[in-house]
């Protein structure tokens, strides 16, 4: 499995972009918000997902760790497939997609190209108890940000927590420390 992929942005198209890794191009189908951002001659990372078929194989890029698992969680919904879970990744950033599976927010995922009522509801009864709740943090300045930029979510899910289980565990954690700090608290109030 190739599970992230590290280079430059050598060229932009539809939804991918093609990483060249020392020579090599990888090309990796992100969602709509990674595309904008990933400029030309950039350094990008994303966190791939490698999906293998019988004619195909494809990877799947996603700027941070916490995308990715959402990703995973939307792909085992009965129905959606990656190209629907991008689609559904590329109404907005992983937070409000998360938000809106959290509060039933159906006519959301409904907006995602591909994606109908039927399989935004099953979207949401299949996961909205795995994303855990809707949850807006405030930072310094009282502006909103986003759990999925979180470091120390990341820090958490790649400890092998699962997407709500790490976002339960830093609910109660003041923002306002380093990052370490975070973790080493979330992890001592798990216990």
């Amino acid at each position: 499995m190739i599970a992230h992929v590290s280079g430059v942005v050598a060229e932009k198209f539809g939804s991918a972009v093609i990483v060249d890794v020392q020579g090599i191009g990888y090309e990796v189908q992100v969602a709509a918000g990674d595309f904008d951002v990933s400029l030309l001659g950039a350094p990008v990372k994303f966190h791939t997902y490698h999906h293998i078929r019988e004619q195909s194989q494809e990877l799947f890029g996603f700027s941070t760790l916490a995308a990715k698992k959402l990703f995973e969680l939307l792909i085992t919904v009965q129905g959606v497939g990656p190209k629907a879970a991008l689609a559904i990744l590329s109404l907005g950033d992983s937070e409000q997609v998360r938000n809106a599976i959290a509060n039933n927010d159906s006519a959301y995922i409904t907006q995602a190209s591909g994606v109908g009522k039927r399989i935004a509801e099953r979207v949401i009864v299949d996961l909205a108890d795995k994303v855990g709740l809707a949850v807006q943090i405030t930072r310094g300045g009282g502006s909103v940000s986003s759990l999925m930029d979180d470091e120390a979510l990341e820090a958490l899910i790649a400890l092998g927590y699962s997407l709500a289980d790490a976002s339960k565990a830093l609910a109660n954690v003041p923002d306002d420390l380093s990052t370490a700090a975070r973790v080493t608290q979330a992890l001592k109030g798990d216990s």
